[in-house]
């Protein structure tokens, strides 16, 4: 029977600790008989997890026998790993053992060093810290999990699913997965990444600037058809200058700010209405729907359809 060690970390998220224990208790194999044992470890006896206390049964050394370690997220990515954690964690992996994280449990795998040279996602909010701590991992905020043979990381909260779901096709096939995904109300797969989640506002531009007035004009036209040109005579001065002044002030260009605006709008337009797609895509100046499909898949991961039916 496949082991399979949870590791409780002080300030664990209590959803991303029960994620695994839930999913892999609950697998069967097609005889009934169960395809996980399933240990929770911790470094004490006692963990933190918020608002409540965890009494743990394994120490450490339950995952000298594991053949998958999962560690769950917690409250505080920036929290130092503790050494002793650090140094089982290398061993494990020394061994062999598969090892996979949840959320921001990505943090004190990374603190590993066990993810030097790999790609690996964690919760779309955090992504952007997770690349400025661990310049040797290649950070990709958009998918729903990462796969890198032995070492797999998980964005934030239900894609956790998703990874477990992932981890028992590699075990024991589909039919096995799918049942388990069953049990768990949710698909086997799910179309897109988290890109469909991250709420798409505008580049901001720091309080005071001086694109404010012109990015709540942009804010107020999104229905119109504007080119760069249009952008700088109503900013009265050259595309040129306004390029630079974009990049200075957002971190992007005058159309990629408009693009990533007006599909923010349609996702509003999409949660909140019942307007076609065509319609929606006309409100927020794509001017056909193709090209509004097309944006917004590139930008969401998803079709607007599929979008509309996860959010509406």
């Amino acid at each position: 029977m496949h082991a399979i060690a949870v590791l409780a970390l002080d300030q664990v998220i209590p959803f991303d600790l029960s994620t695994p224990i839930e999913v892999f208790s609950r697998t069967r194999l097609p005889d009934g008989r169960p395809g996980y044992q399933i240990r929770v470890c911790a470094e004490r006896p006692e963990i933190d997890a918020g608002v409540f206390t965890v009494r743990v049964p394994w120490g450490l050394e339950g995952l000298r026998a594991a053949d998958t370690i999962i560690v769950p997220g917690i409250a505080d990515p920036a929290a130092p790993l503790a050494p002793a954690v650090r140094d089982a964690l290398r061993a494990a992996a020394a061994n062999g053992t598969r090892i996979a994280s949840i959320c921001s449990g990505t943090f004190p795998l990374a603190a590993t060093g066990l993810l030097d040279g790999l790609r690996a996602t964690t919760h779309w909010t955090a992504a952007d810290l997770l690349a400025a701590g661990h310049p040797d991992i290649e950070v990709d905020p958009d998918v729903l999990y990462v796969d890198n043979g032995q070492i797999l990381t998980s964005a934030g909260a239900a894609a956790g699913l998703d990874l477990c779901l992932h981890m028992i096709r590699r075990d024991y096939g589909s039919a096995v997965a799918a049942d388990a995904a069953r049990l768990s109300v949710m698909p086997l797969e799910r179309e897109g990444g988290q890109a469909q989640f991250i709420v798409h506002n505008h580049a901001p531009a720091p309080q005071g600037s001086t694109l404010e007035p012109l990015l709540a004009w942009l804010q107020d036209n999104l229905g119109s058809d504007l080119t760069l040109a249009d952008i700088a005579a109503h900013a009265g001065t050259s595309t040129r200058t306004l390029i630079r002044r974009f990049r200075e002030q957002t971190g992007t260009t005058p159309l990629q700010w408009l693009h990533r605006a007006r599909i923010r709008q349609a996702q509003h337009l999409l949660e909140t209405t019942r307007h076609s797609v065509e319609r929606i895509g006309a409100q927020v100046g794509f001017g056909s729907p193709t090209a509004f499909r097309d944006r917004f898949k590139k930008t969401t991961g998803v079709s607007p359809q599929t979008y509309r039916r996860a959010f509406s």
